[in-house]
């Protein structure tokens, strides 16, 4: 590992002008990602900036109904807020899905939303790899590729996105605030993380320097009831081969609401627009979850080995669908 500097913030104007006076600083959460790429030599900051100690650790409803969660609250704090829980579950249900019980101890909201993708050819420096080395190649799209990226994908990156809480977030129209040197932001989040195309190196649209302060869900009533489902390789903790959050509103065997988002499918977490579309207003059945599905996995363009996804997860989205409905009608 590279030598590096470390410091302490405890303030968000301290935590910028610290990260201003390194030539090459990051950020620090909880390190469950970083660290680990800083050992494997695939990130190499001269100095990193800790910023656990801001005081952006907790979760506050908003004035309109919604939930503000700062930075630095731990994914096991997100995971087991009442309100989170209430409003939210499928947000409660990611974050519990998505890693060991040490890990959500120590990893942060912010944290988890910058975390990179865990394809090998990226987390291996003696391989050639587009996001590591732009314009070096993606030795998976002939190589290695069973667990990547069905939607979205380009010839220069085929690998997937993480996060299962970012996929919560995504369904339920989440907003990324942040703070830079020249004054505070917001981005949606389906707008946070950037198409992959031609340049995966570029992985969000935060501004340069900018650091997350929070995450705020707005109101969604239809969010009280959802649920998100992952598929993974073994039952332990592992990362998702697909997954699926949604929420659905049924009144009188009709769909009035649908939210989806999907995981382990593309770059980033995947807003299942289409199927939304086509759920609202049909007859909540699995003929109509079945469709709804199928509209959304049109786009879909499998490599050789990856095929079984596409299969995976509209098996998913109907599983988790029918599941809503039958919990709707009781």
């Amino acid at each position: 590992m590279k030598e590096f500097a470390y410091q302490r913030a405890f303030d968000v104007p301290g935590a910028l002008a610290l990260l201003d006076a390194g030539s090459d600083a990051r950020f620090l959460g909880g390190g469950t990602n970083l660290v680990d790429l800083m050992k494997a030599g695939v990130e190499r900051p001269a100095r990193l900036v800790d910023v656990r100690g801001l005081p952006l650790n907790r979760v506050e409803p908003t004035a309109d109904g919604g939930l503000r969660i700062g930075a630095t609250v731990t994914n096991s704090d997100l995971a087991a807020h009442p309100e989170v829980r209430r409003r939210y579950p499928a947000l409660a249900q990611a974050v519990l899905a998505g890693a060991s019980g040490q890990l959500r101890n120590m990893a942060t909201v912010g944290g988890n939303l910058l975390q990179r993708t865990r394809c090998g050819y990226f987390t291996d420096v003696t391989r050639p790899c587009n996001k590591r080395v732009p314009g070096s190649g993606c030795p998976a799209v002939e190589g290695e590729h069973r667990n990547h990226a069905i939607l979205g994908a380009s010839g220069h990156c085929v690998a997937v996105h993480p996060s299962d809480m970012a996929v919560a977030l995504t369904a339920f129209d989440a907003v990324v605030s942040y703070e830079t040197a020249d004054g505070p932001g917001e981005l949606p989040l389906t707008e946070f993380y950037m198409p992959v195309g031609d340049t995966p190196h570029r992985e969000t649209s935060l501004p340069r320097g900018a650091l997350i302060t929070g995450v705020t869900l707005p109101p969604a009533p239809v969010a009280a009831r959802s649920r998100y489902r992952k598929v993974r390789e073994r039952a332990s903790y592992a990362f998702a081969i697909g997954s699926v959050a949604a929420a659905l509103d049924v009144e009188g065997g009709v769909v009035r609401e649908a939210r989806l988002a999907l995981g382990a499918v593309a770059s980033r977490p995947w807003r299942a627009r289409a199927a939304e579309r086509a759920l609202t207003g049909a007859r909540a059945d699995g003929e109509a979850f079945a469709a709804a599905a199928d509209a959304e996995l049109t786009a879909a363009n499998p490599l050789p080995r990856n095929a079984y996804k596409v299969a995976l997860t509209r098996n998913l989205m109907v599983a988790v669908l029918t599941g809503l409905a039958e919990e709707a009608a009781r």
